[in-house]
């Protein structure tokens, strides 16, 4: 028994030397330091997080280092909250730099290639909603405050919020050819970022159609504070709301049977008197894939977590 405290606290002292130069690496690298080095920062905190603080807590009353370890965890944190500190003053000049000078399309593409490295080839590959430095970088820029909690409860076949991909509707803006007169639907818009980016991304009018009505004043709050123009969010049940003016509509599988069908019916309507175009992304697309009267390469059998594009048969 005391052979295997002592080989403990061992390890414990190794773990804690390794914390320590892991710590001395982070806090002596200029580059974290850097606005513009958002990527290299991000996984810094992440690590710092996950990889010291998380394994600080654990070893935390499992050894006789608990003051060392303490001393550690207040390092860790400390350089942590500095890190932090650096994305919020990096958030607060791009959005003023949108409220004054207006990014849309290639200039707010570049302003976030400027700060974030991804590659939208890698979409092809998901099984499953992933979620990435990407996300971060945009929750910080266009969503910086917390979410705020529910005030109605949902109805059975209405689906729990869950933010979409920053990367989806990347690739929605780069793979759909938007035109001016184009008015882009967010049904179910949560807290409003798909219809943002869009309206960011292509100029495009947008409208989020959202149930939940903080959710819907906390997008209307975000939309403000950025001086967007072009932009609304309707707090209204999806069966009630008004599609009149609506060419493309997005779902990222906002609610499931009856209700789905129940819109869908209001989408093909709205698809006699134009085209349309219906953009889906998780478990709806196969249930929108069996409809005779939309048109697509999509397979009920292709994985859900891919982008799908219909377009309406009629006209």
């Amino acid at each position: 028994m005391k052979s295997r405290i002592i080989n403990y606290n061992l390890a414990a002292e190794k773990a804690i030397f390794e914390m320590q130069s892991d710590i001395g690496a982070i806090e002596n690298d200029p580059l974290l330091f850097e606005e513009k080095n958002f990527d290299q920062r991000t996984e810094a905190i992440d690590f710092i997080e996950f990889q010291i603080i998380d394994q600080i807590e654990g070893l935390l009353g499992e050894t006789n280092q608990s003051d060392k370890l303490l001393l550690l965890k207040h390092r860790a944190e400390k350089v942590k909250s500095e890190l932090e500190k650096i994305n919020i003053i990096l958030f607060r000049k791009l959005q003023k730099d949108i409220r004054n000078v207006g990014y849309t399309g290639k200039e707010f593409k570049s302003l976030v290639n400027k700060h974030v490295d991804f590659n939208l080839d890698d979409n092809e590959h998901q099984e499953e909603p992933g979620y990435d430095n990407l996300d971060i970088f945009i929750n910080g820029l266009l969503s910086p405050k917390t979410m705020p909690e529910q005030t109605k409860d949902l109805e059975p076949e209405m689906v729990f919020y869950q933010k979409t991909p920053a990367r989806i509707i990347f690739e929605l803006a780069d793979k759909i050819k938007f035109a001016k007169e184009d008015v882009f639907f967010d049904l179910g818009s949560g807290l409003g970022q798909a219809g943002i980016l869009v309206n960011l991304l292509t100029g495009v009018t947008a409208k989020g159609v959202e149930f939940e009505p903080a959710f819907c004043d906390y997008s209307q709050d975000c939309v403000k504070k950025l001086n967007l123009s072009h932009i609304t969010f309707i707090n209204a049940d999806a069966r009630q709301a008004d599609y009149s003016d609506g060419t493309i509509f997005f779902m990222y599988t906002p609610f499931n049977g009856e209700i789905l069908q129940e819109v869908l019916e209001i989408l093909r309507k709205e698809s006699l008197l134009r085209k349309i175009k219906i953009i889906t992304y998780g478990p709806c697309t196969p249930k929108i894939a069996s409809q005779s009267w939309l048109d697509s390469a999509v397979s009920k059998d292709d994985n859900i977590y891919k982008l799908a594009v219909f377009t309406s048969l009629q006209n």
